[in-house]
């Protein structure tokens, strides 16, 4: 472990009661549960409750307890503010665009953007989901692109109704990159990034570690990973991985540059 630095996972990362900061319940602020992922925008309080929405419009309710809750990757405790928050000026959303407050997200468009999985979805959603709001895109996730001609004949694009779809380790001579050469429609977008796994597009630095292990070829990418990181298991590592994304600058550019293209792609006027 002295490889990679510190034990990302030692003790309970999530909980860490020792001097953890109390920040107002403003509306708006999103955090995590840290017990059940759940990840929302404040909306209100019932019952002595913290009230949270996420970006499907479900809400759920949470005790204000010590260390509950995930701000920006680190443990916080909420308290109900005690007075009117005053507004910043020139917010930013974590992908860097200027916050458009007072506006409702709105109803979701034909078009789509695909992703390959869960863990690809929850990452586009933590740095670009204000921004998707806004322009009513829905992400889906895929289960691999193996299939991904025939799905795409299945969603049949058209003018105004456009297809992005991000593709993981989409390299020269790829089995991926041959599959997406066989998707030809104007109507849709495929970018991709060079990493194996959407894991590793997120920067060694927001992880406490210098690189990622280099996994020998044959060995499952996720396994030889925690292996080398001293975690039990992926779902472990993968909800340390998400707590501390907060903002585009924790992820690698190529993913950056890819998932800008596919908004641009999906939310331009036809004609």
């Amino acid at each position: 472990m002295r490889r990679y630095g510190e034990d990302v996972l030692a003790g309970d990362w999530r909980r860490r009661r020792r001097a953890t900061p109390e920040v107002d319940a403003e509306p708006d602020l999103v955090v995590e549960d840290a017990d059940s992922g759940f990840c929302g925008a404040v909306v209100g309080f019932e019952s002595g409750a913290v009230v949270l929405e996420d970006r499907h419009g479900r809400r759920r309710n949470f005790p204000l307890l010590p260390a509950a809750f995930l701000l920006d990757g680190r443990p916080v405790t909420l308290r109900r503010p005690t007075r009117a928050p005053v507004p910043a000026a020139r917010r930013r959303t974590a992908s860097g665009s200027i916050a458009v407050d007072g506006v409702r997200a709105q109803v979701a468009k034909a078009s789509r953007i695909w992703v390959e999985g869960v863990h690809d979805a929850a990452l586009v959603e933590r740095i670009w989901g204000d921004d998707l709001r806004i322009e009513g895109i829905v992400v889906e996730p895929l289960d691999g692109i193996d299939d991904l001609e025939a799905r795409v004949r299945d969603f049949a694009p058209g003018p105004g109704r456009r297809l992005g779809v991000l593709v993981d380790h989409l390299v020269s001579g790829s089995k991926e990159s041959r599959i997406v050469a066989r998707v030809t429609s104007p109507h849709v977008l495929v970018t991709g990034h060079p990493y194996v796994d959407v894991w590793q597009a997120v920067r060694p630095a927001a992880l406490g570690i210098a690189a990622w292990p280099v996994v020998p070829p044959g060995r499952p990418w996720k396994e030889g990973v925690c292996a080398a990181l001293g975690v039990a298991e992926p779902a472990d590592m993968w909800r340390h991985i998400l707590s501390r994304v907060a903002t585009f600058a924790d992820v690698e550019t190529p993913l950056i540059n890819s998932m800008e293209r596919l908004i641009d792609f999906v939310t331009e006027p036809e004609g």
